[in-house]
C-alpha cells in the first residue's frame, strides 16, 4: 500500500498497530504491531475447502439393514408370459402373491445400491493446506467489513482486532467480563447470540436438542 502526497511517495509501515486498552476499557497509550498472520492473504475459497473437508471428519458411519427388501421368497416367472422378468412374489391367495419385488423400482424392495458401512467417511487434508487456510481465517477476523458479514454485531468496537491488556485475565466474576465487555463494546455481539437462542423443529425436542 502506499500513498501519494504531493510529490513524495510515503509506504505505509509493514507491520500496522493496534491500541492496547485497558481493563477499563479506556484507550491505553501503548499500541502494539499486529502479528505478521493477520496479513496473510484472505482466501475464502481455500477455507471453505478445507472446512468442509475436516467436517467429513465427525460423520458416523451408517447402512440399511442387508436384508431390507429381500424377506420375501421370489423368482422371475421368465419370458413367454407378457410380463417384465422382475423377480415375483411366490404363492397364492393374497395380494402379495405376483408383485415384483427384490427391485428398486418395486414396492417393498431394496432402494438402489443399499449403503454400506465401509464407505469412504473420512477426507485427508494437507497440513500445509489446514495451516494457510487457519492464518486466512484470522487474517479475515482482522478485517471489520468481512467480521461484520458473518452477522457479528461489531459496530461499537473502536478497532478491529482489538487488543485489550493481559490482566483481564485475572477477571474471576461472570460480572466483571460483561462489565468489560460492555465497555469495550462488545456487549452487542453477546446480546445477538442470546437472542438467538430458538426452539429446535423436529423430533430432536425429545432427545435432549430441545434448543438450537
Amino acid at each position: 500500500f502506499f500513498f501519494l502526497l504531493g510529490s513524495r511517495t510515503l509506504t505505509m509501515a509493514s507491520r500496522p498497530t493496534v491500541t492496547v486498552y485497558g481493563a477499563d476499557g479506556a484507550a491505553g497509550s501503548s499500541s502494539v504491531a499486529l502479528p505478521g498472520v493477520f496479513l496473510a492473504p484472505v482466501r475464502p475459497d481455500v477455507v471453505h475447502q478445507v472446512t468442509v473437508a475436516l467436517s467429513k471428519n465427525k460423520r458416523q458411519p451408517y447402512s440399511v439393514n442387508k436384508y431390507a427388501g429381500k424377506s420375501c421368497a421370489a423368482s422371475s416367472w421368465g419370458t413367454g408370459r407378457a410380463v417384465s422378468r422382475i423377480p415375483r412374489v411366490q404363492g397364492g391367495g393374497t395380494h402379495r402373491s405376483g408383485q415384483g419385488a427384490y427391485g428398486n423400482m418395486c414396492r417393498g424392495g431394496r432402494m438402489f445400491a443399499p449403503t454400506k458401512t465401509w464407505r469412504k467417511w473420512h477426507a485427508k487434508i494437507n497440513v500445509t493446506q489446514k495451516r494457510y487456510a487457519a492464518c486466512s481465517a484470522i487474517a479475515a477476523s482482522g478485517v471489520t467489513p468481512l467480521v461484520m458479514a458473518r452477522g457479528h454485531r461489531v459496530e461499537d468496537t473502536p478497532e478491529c482486532p482489538l487488543v485489550v491488556d493481559a490482566s483481564v485475565e485475572s477477571t474471576a466474576k461472570t460480572q466483571k467480563a460483561v462489565d468489560l465487555l460492555r465497555k469495550i463494546g462488545a456487549h452487542a455481539d453477546v446480546d445477538k447470540v442470546v437472542a438467538s437462542r430458538t426452539m429446535r423443529a423436529g423430533k430432536g425436542k425429545m432427545r435432549n436438542r430441545r434448543f438450537v
